[in-house]
């Protein structure tokens, strides 16, 4: 099962081949949803300070009754943290927040604060000042790996070029019908894994009737296909749902996408709507690739 299935990190930390992600659950509500994900199996859970839901994720986490060194969590620090002393604070805090003494993997969410996202300004001193307090709570033991989000060529060439430790993950918008691959062939030239966030485009991609024809081909759902399709990509893909039928069935992806209807899915173009989620700055017009 995938769910058993780890890729290998630059400096060697496993970390499962699916995660779930948390956008937009409450606190209040996350940790009924982590609790039904890891008695589905799920060993990663995805959230971020800028979630606001990190204390319920800790306190399902502490509560599952899983060991803790057999799941893996990562978070990610806030967009706007662009200086080392607030970096530093943000990072234990996330710490006490989650209730744990180390962190799996933490992210920095995006190169600029999200009101300012993709609008020219790369903020390279502030993203440095932050990696510098990642590099050194990873040197002591507090983040088991660190990485990205959201992250361009020369967003990661900054880090690469003049910080003590590359990343070991850039997380980006990836799913049928929207995938960076230069960004995802960058990355991994870089030594990184890619993680995609919203692998089934908030649901974008849901009533694609192309997709639906390949999806029923594998009698599998189009969020199935979805997830499949970046797993053969070779990226770890971040599903999110509050429905433990969905958890069940995200999970249930062992199958394989032949490489003509690879070919098909890496055509589509599936990236116009997505809902709600549009007034993000990541899915909206002046996006290129980003993370919620």
């Amino acid at each position: 099962m995938i769910l058993q299935e780890t890729y290998t990190l630059s400096n060697g930390v496993q970390i499962p081949k699916l995660g779930l992600g948390t956008w937009r659950i409450d606190d209040d509500a996350v940790g009924q949803v982590v609790r039904a994900a890891i008695d589905a199996g799920y060993r990663h859970i995805d959230t971020a300070q800028a979630y606001e839901n990190e204390r319920g994720v800790g306190e399902a986490v502490r509560a599952s009754g899983v060991a803790r060194d057999e799941l893996f969590v990562t978070t990610k620090l806030v967009a706007e943290a662009k200086s080392y002393d607030e970096a530093k604070a943000r990072i234990d805090g996330s710490l006490t927040t989650l209730g744990f003494d180390h962190i799996d993997l933490m992210l920095i969410h995006s190169p600029q604060p999200w009101a300012e996202f993709r609008q020219g300004e790369r903020f390279d001193e502030g993203n440095l000042a932050a990696w510098r307090a990642m590099e050194e709570a990873h040197k002591a033991g507090k983040l088991r790996a660190i990485g990205v989000s959201n992250f361009e060529r020369a967003d990661l060439d900054n880090l690469t070029e003049n910080g003590s430790v590359a990343p070991m993950v850039n997380q980006v918008l990836a799913h049928v019908g929207n995938t960076p691959f230069d960004l995802i062939d960058y990355s991994r030239d870089k030594g990184m894994l890619v993680e995609a966030y919203s692998p089934v485009g908030h649901g974008a991609i849901l009533d694609h009737p192309e997709l639906r024809r390949i999806a029923d081909r594998y009698d599998v759902g189009v969020a199935q296909l979805g997830i499949r399709y970046c797993l053969q990509l070779g990226l770890l893909p971040l599903p999110k749902s509050s429905n433990p039928q969905h958890l069940r069935s995200n999970a249930a992806v062992d199958f394989v996408i032949s490489d003509d209807d690879m070919a098909t899915l890496k055509a589509i173009d599936a990236s116009d709507n997505y809902g709600e989620a549009s007034a993000f700055p990541v899915f909206g017009k002046k996006r290129q690739t980003g993370e919620a």
